[in-house]
């Protein structure tokens, strides 16, 4: 009885070591480059990661811990492309640049301005035009006129709105004016007298 329990013991102990040399071993891979671990290489069909075989030489391993590790690997090749992959993920994403709205509705103006055979009236450009048309920044004075000849065919409720925000803000700017004048003001107020005389 005694033997057989020492040997229980010996074995049990001879699989501890083999545990701690498979940890080690698996925290000195995570260490080496993918080039520097032992065994056979294989490259991946997409040219990612490295497939690395457990060499079957090792006389230390047995078959099941051999598996384990194995598996360990192949969890952490998938970790780093899934890494890679996130990676390239955004650097496309930051490719497509879109456009602004300021950018889509001054280029809604100028097809309609070009009369070009494929321009559509699109509600949420015009909306845009009529909401900045007398910010310069947003709208250039080199697009103004071609926006004042776009507003001569506005109708109905567009062009009653239009008319009855160009005279409030008529008024604001009347009243704002009066401390002195202002650059920006000025050419504010002179957008919307030209809206103004044409609409009214």
């Amino acid at each position: 009885m005694t033997r057989m329990a020492k040997q229980k013991r010996k074995v049990s102990e001879v699989t501890e070591k083999k545990k701690k040399k498979l940890k080690k071993a698996l925290a000195e891979e995570t260490l080496l480059a993918p080039e520097a671990t032992p065994g056979h290489e294989e490259t991946h069909p997409q040219g990612g990661a490295v497939c690395t075989a457990v060499p079957d030489s090792d006389p230390e391993l047995s078959p099941e811990e051999k598996r384990v590790l194995e598996r360990k690997r192949k969890k952490e090749r998938k970790k780093e492309e899934r890494q890679r992959l996130r990676e390239a993920a955004v650097t496309t994403q930051n490719l497509p640049a879109r456009h602004s709205g300021a950018e889509l509705a001054l280029a809604y103006l100028c097809g309609w301005a070009q009369k070009h055979k494929d321009w559509k009236f699109q509600k949420t450009r015009q909306t845009w035009l009529l909401l900045n048309m007398y910010d310069s920044d947003k709208v250039p004075n080199e697009h103004f006129p071609s926006l004042l000849a776009y507003l001569e065919g506005l109708q109905g409720r567009a062009r009653e709105l239009t008319v009855q925000k160009a005279e409030a803000l008529m008024l604001e700017l009347d009243e704002a004016g009066a401390g002195g004048p202002d650059p920006l003001l000025l050419a504010k107020a002179q957008r919307i007298r030209q809206v103004l005389q044409l609409l009214s």
